[in-house]
């Protein structure tokens, strides 16, 4: 089945004055992204194991255990969204005992957020194995098909740093170590 029937048949498309396959490559790739990105996110949902754990807080905790302590402006730099997003994740994630705020050591009026040794232990026991499951849905693709997939989705990153929408320290720039533009 083509991808943009498919797109019809998963939800409606916000905006769309597109002729089915006859609209623009890069109008069928904008509709592809506005269904992929939330479905791809309630597929990483449907996954999680954790009770109260979400891909999101996820990847704000493997922010610290990489990085270490940050403060939320670093941490909003890192994940790409909105101060208030922090905000919210830090407070759920501060009341599950997962993160706590520290006093910044030199700057009194900055708060560090840190994990916790409960969530370092969580997250070494279940992240690859999270990502295993996950990832799954990957397994129809050849190796060759993967690593193209990346290829071009690296391209889509690097082109949203460029347009200062993301940091080229993003997770995602983490995928190839090797490369920092394509």
């Amino acid at each position: 089945m083509p991808a943009f029937t498919m797109i019809k048949k998963i939800t409606h498309k916000p905006c769309s004055l597109s002729e089915g396959k006859s609209a623009p490559a890069k109008h069928q790739l904008t509709e592809l992204f506005w269904v992929l990105g939330p479905a791809f996110t309630r597929w990483a949902e449907s996954h999680m194991h954790q009770q109260g754990m979400t891909p999101q807080r996820l990847r704000l905790m493997g922010a610290l255990l990489e990085n270490g302590p940050m403060m939320m402006s670093g941490l909003k730099d890192e994940l790409g969204v909105t101060a208030t997003n922090v905000t919210a994740l830090v407070d759920v994630l501060e009341k599950d005992g997962m993160v706590e705020r520290k006093s910044h050591p030199t700057d009194r009026r900055a708060t560090m957020i840190k994990l916790t040794v409960k969530a370092e232990k969580r997250l070494k026991e279940n992240c690859a194995e999270f990502k295993d499951r996950v990832s799954e849905l990957f397994s129809g693709f050849a190796e060759t098909e993967k690593k193209q997939l990346v290829d071009l989705l690296l391209h889509v990153r690097n082109a949203l740093v460029d347009r200062d929408i993301l940091e080229i320290s993003d997770v995602a720039s983490k995928t190839s170590s090797s490369r920092q533009k394509l």
